[in-house]
């Protein structure tokens, strides 16, 4: 029986048109662009605008350039997952509302929230409902307004983060390609470092809450980034080193765009020269579950079918892990 595998098939992308500069923000906070760049890479990043415009409307629009691109008929797709940590509203599924507002009317859908590795389990997950044989179709959306939950008046968090979508749909393939190993982790530690204090059922929305700030993001950076830079990068060569791959054989290292020097840490680590590294944190920032499918997006054009690609992220939690693919089709 020829072995099932889950390959990317089609990719699409929504960032929002409004650009929020290191040179705006320092009007805003006590920063400055050559302090911003020099401690992350990032130049620019993309801010939703508008009211009643939540997660789902990026999400809804990534989806429909993919379905646009791919000429997939949206009543064909079997699952709908929104990997996201801001969905629209609690409790009521921001996958089951794009799944219905794009046409995928025989799918059914949920979110998936693992911080910024969700778009990476969410590759996990889709592959799975794919191999079993059970599901021809599933999109997959990585999608955040991470504005929504920022403070900008703390400098250690509004520098960072932007709002922006990527779609990517995974189908059957056997020949070979398409989602070959992964290697996933999660640790508790990481719960009081990076973390949303209230809105949750320990600390329920209170006018002291709100008072207190306690509804945007806190994080204590160098915390978050020795955890980063150790994790990202040893999942990395794991990944190589289980799969007999070498260096050589890696095309593309797709890691999540949360600081530069995290990403220089991980290619480093597996030998990679920067030629074969996505980068795109400088104009989109931290875009959180959606940093993976915007790379893709971004650099769809320059992959080419057998390709090898090794995707990395880390999250708040703590989550991380690697995922080797390989490509499967010529843009």
């Amino acid at each position: 029986m020829t072995k099932i595998t889950a390959a990317i098939s089609a990719v699409g992308k929504f960032v929002p048109e409004y650009i929020l500069t290191n040179e705006e923000l320092a009007t805003m906070v006590d920063t400055n662009d050559e302090w911003i760049t020099s401690r992350t890479g990032i130049k620019e990043r993309r801010i939703l605008k508008g009211e009643g415009k939540g997660t789902s409307f990026m999400a809804i629009k990534a989806a429909e350039d993919l379905l646009q691109k791919s000429k997939i008929d949206p009543k064909d797709i079997d699952l709908v997952l929104v990997a996201t940590a801001t969905p629209d509203m609690l409790v009521a599924s921001t996958a089951a509302y794009t799944a219905s507002q794009i046409g995928a009317v025989n799918a059914f859908s949920y979110d998936l929230q693992a911080a910024c590795s969700s778009f990476l389990f969410g590759m996990s997950t889709a592959a799975k409902y794919i191999e079993s044989g059970r599901y021809k179709k599933v999109l997959l959306i990585g999608a955040d307004k991470m504005s929504s939950i920022i403070d900008y008046t703390d400098r250690a968090t509004c520098i960072i983060f932007g709002d922006g979508a990527g779609a990517v749909l995974f189908e059957p393939n056997t020949d070979g390609l398409g989602l070959q190993d992964e290697y996933l982790r999660s640790d508790g530690v990481g719960r009081e470092f990076l973390k949303i204090e209230a809105g949750g059922s320990i600390l329920p929305t209170s006018e002291e809450t709100l008072k207190n700030g306690q509804h945007f993001v806190h994080q204590e950076g160098k915390s978050v980034f020795k955890y980063a830079v150790s994790n990202m990068a040893d999942v990395s060569e794991k990944m190589l080193t289980r799969n007999n791959l070498s260096k050589d054989d890696i095309d593309w290292l797709v890691p999540h765009q949360a600081n530069n020097r995290i990403i220089e840490a991980t290619a480093n680590r597996v030998g990679l020269e920067s030629e074969k590294v996505m980068v795109n944190i400088h104009k989109y920032g931290n875009t959180t579950s959606a940093t993976l499918p915007l790379l893709i997006a971004d650099y769809e054009k320059d992959l080419k079918k057998g390709n090898n690609l090794i995707f990395a992220a880390f999250g708040g939690g703590f989550t991380w892990g690697a995922i080797y693919l390989k490509w499967a089709y010529n843009s």
